[in-house]
């Protein structure tokens, strides 16, 4: 059943909302229905993980002391030289 729901909005974010939902060849309607969906869905606390993403999972292993910062900090310094 379908009921019509009438919601105050701020212009320029309907206008750029707008703007996404023809650019995404959907509706605003459908956007907003979606988007309460996902947020009041009880089960859905945690994001789902694709197939990809498990399949994925453990496929790189590093070390406990591991410092990704660190790591990456290197990474600019050489490539900015």
């Amino acid at each position: 059943m379908e009921t019509k729901l009438t919601i105050k909005l701020n212009k320029r974010v309907i206008d750029r909302a707008k703007f996404y939902a023809k650019n995404n060849r959907t509706s605003l309607s459908r956007m907003i229905e979606s988007y309460l969906d996902i947020m009041t869905k009880k089960e859905n606390k945690e994001f789902e993980i694709t197939p990809l993403v498990k399949s994925l999972s453990g496929v790189v292993t590093l070390p406990n002391d591991y410092d990704y910062k660190q790591d990456y900090t290197k990474f600019l310094t050489d490539k900015f030289k």
